[in-house]
């Protein structure tokens, strides 16, 4: 006795809401530049509002890469010192070198470090946190943020390279290796990502949209 294979028939798919890509259906960004040449770069907008929930623990000798902004706006009086750390010489930059450069320089002496947007540029990401981890004084606090979602960098890319983004999965996983406190946050949604990969400001969306 043999049976009788039937071949099923899948029902059709509708779309019931068609997307309407207007000038988005493209292959070209908006912007190369997160959206800095059209306004404020998006990602500010979830850097800050970081940055603003524990302003308290940006306070003493605080370390940041490429200038010391949000060192002084967040820290106000309660900041000591800030040491800016940069791979290239410039303008308020006072340690020539990289994260890991300036944790050898500096071992145990900074109360805070600061990190925005700058471990996705570094290959051997875990070193890197281990060298802020050996540059922070007991009971300090690094505050990192990472990009879950964006464009590659062309500039970094040429004069780093741009390896890495990150997950609410990920990122606990590879700090938790390294500190032995971890607290990770993350922002955005779908409007804001597709926005921020085509380089849209921050200024063009609503702070309801964002949030």
């Amino acid at each position: 006795m043999r049976g009788v294979l039937k071949k099923l028939k899948r029902p059709a798919k509708r779309l019931l809401d068609p997307a309407d890509w207007g000038s988005f259906r493209s292959f070209e960004p908006k912007s190369r530049h997160y959206g800095v040449d059209r306004g404020t770069a998006l990602v500010r907008h979830y850097i800050e509002a970081f940055l603003q929930e524990d302003p308290g623990d940006v306070h003493g000798v605080v370390l940041e890469v490429a200038s010391d902004a949000y060192a002084r706006r967040f820290g106000g009086s309660r900041i000591e010192l800030t040491e800016v750390v940069s791979i290239a010489a410039g303008p308020g930059v006072t340690i020539v070198g990289g994260p890991a450069f300036a944790a050898a320089a500096a071992e145990e002496h900074f109360p805070c470090i600061i990190l925005t947007q700058t471990l996705c540029f570094i290959y051997d990401a875990k070193a890197a946190l281990q060298s802020c981890h050996d540059a922070l004084q007991p009971g300090g606090v690094l505050l990192l943020t990472v990009p879950g979602i964006c464009q590659i960098s062309s500039f970094d890319d040429g004069l780093t390279g741009d390896y890495w983004r990150f997950t609410a999965a990920s990122t606990p996983r590879l700090l938790g290796e390294v500190f032995a406190v971890v607290d990770v946050r993350s922002y955005g949604n779908v409007l804001a990502a597709v926005a921020y990969l085509h380089g849209i400001a921050k200024e063009e969306l609503t702070s309801q949209e964002l949030d």
